[in-house]
């Protein structure tokens, strides 16, 4: 038994989190839940048809999916799998953000270009606003006050106070903005545009354009560079941006805002999650159904899980 034992342990991956990544499958209509120690997928759970963006509540204990075609914000339970609700967010639910209180939800209606704050208790819609056309890429502001939304045809970037209910600002960004994220401090706004082929930093005091950091790998033609999901480590030291048809993820260094290093990854890369200690990204590969698991002080590809079809967003928690 004590031989086995020290197998079983020699076994494990070096460096493996004791942590849980659940990935969405956009084609397969599942959750993909993978244990992060073993980096096995421990069990797959059925959802909504076309799941997409994906997120767990503040406390760790329900996980948020959008089930777009069924034009629902699913809640599950994460120790059972069990769907606990179905919200009612409008037609074609596709990102959303999480109030800092987890009590409610901000959706992106890519069909009805509007987003939809939904009080997640209540399963109740408490407002909407208008936006530019197919609202996608969905952030709060770090105290609270604002949630941001970028529109992909109208190349925008909205700004909605959320206790007026209104939007009070619109940046200008590159074409197709996807994927919004902000730093910790809540100074910048990190915006990717996939056909721009860009990553256009906003200063949130002036929601003007202060900088940007811009892609080139040898080999690959920059129609192939399509930065679409980014994340920080949670020191903020580095972003992951992941460009899409390049088949590659960026490792960006927050402070100079220049990457560090390209990794080849699978297929159509299309977002990433963080492992709650920061040394590893992972990877939705949609074309080729898999996560890379990389190592972010190295660029080392360490692992790379089977999950669904065309996995396209990841979720990290304990």
């Amino acid at each position: 038994m004590r031989l086995l034992c020290a197998a079983l342990i020699l076994a494990l991956p070096t460096g493996a989190s004791a942590e849980t990544i659940y990935v969405s499958n956009e084609r397969g209509g599942t959750v993909s839940v993978i244990d992060g120690k073993t980096r096995v997928v421990r069990d797959t759970w059925p959802v909504g048809k076309r799941p997409r963006g994906i997120a767990l509540s503040p406390d760790g204990k329900r996980l948020f999916l959008c089930a777009s075609d069924d034009n629902a914000v699913q809640v599950l339970d994460v120790a059972t799998g069990k769907i606990l609700a179905e919200l009612p967010s409008g037609d074609d639910p596709e990102q959303f953000a999480v109030s800092l209180d987890g009590k409610m939800l901000f959706v992106a209606n890519e069909r009805q270009d509007i987003v939809t704050a939904i009080d997640i208790d209540k399963r109740l819609v408490v407002f909407q606003v208008p936006t530019g056309v197919e609202p996608e890429g969905m952030a709060v502001s770090p105290d609270g006050k604002f949630v941001v939304s970028t529109s992909e045809t109208d190349n925008d970037v909205h700004w909605i106070d959320i206790a007026a209910r209104a939007e009070v600002a619109k940046t200008s960004v590159a074409q197709r903005p996807r994927h919004a994220q902000y730093t910790a401090d809540g100074k910048y706004l990190w915006v990717t545009s996939e056909i721009g082929g860009i990553l256009q930093i906003i200063d949130t005091s002036t929601q003007q354009i202060a900088s940007a950091v811009t892609f080139t790998i040898p080999g690959i033609s920059n129609d192939k560079l399509m930065p679409v999901g980014v994340r920080f480590t949670p020191d903020g030291k580095s972003a992951v941006v992941a460009l899409g048809r390049a088949n590659h993820i960026a490792i960006v260094d927050t402070a100079s805002q220049k990457v560090v290093r390209y990794v080849a990854v699978g297929k159509r890369v299309w977002h990433v999650g963080i492992s709650l200690d920061g040394s590893f990204a992972y990877t939705a590969n949609g074309l080729s159904d898999t996560v890379s698991v990389v190592e972010i002080a190295t660029g080392e590809v360490v692992g790379t899980i089977p999950t669904g079809s065309a996995p396209w967003g990841v979720a990290v928690g304990p």
